[in-house]
């Protein structure tokens, strides 16, 4: 299983509708609920965002490859375990 980040904001309506649609999914189907995703909020944990290049939250990477930025849809939350599994 390839490695997930997810840059986050602690008060981001944008990050909790993503973290609903983890959730959601991994209701959904099986394949999913091994996924482990951490999550790094930018202002709590500067450091580990280092070398990411992004403007907009929530971000994800798997294994360093940017896979989904900003305002989140179910499809593209999906793309991301999608990736994460492949």
């Amino acid at each position: 299983m390839k490695h997930v980040k997810m840059m986050v904001l602690e008060n981001c309506p944008y990050c909790r509708k993503a973290f609903q649609y983890i959730d959601e999914l991994k209701q959904e189907n099986m394949k999913y609920q091994t996924i482990e995703i951490e999550v790094i909020d930018e202002v709590k944990e500067k450091e580990k965002t280092e070398g990411y290049d992004y403007w907009y939250v929530p971000t994800f990477f798997v294994n360093h490859k940017k896979i989904h930025e900003g305002v989140p849809t179910k499809e593209s939350i999906q793309a991301v375990l999608e990736e994460a599994i492949s």
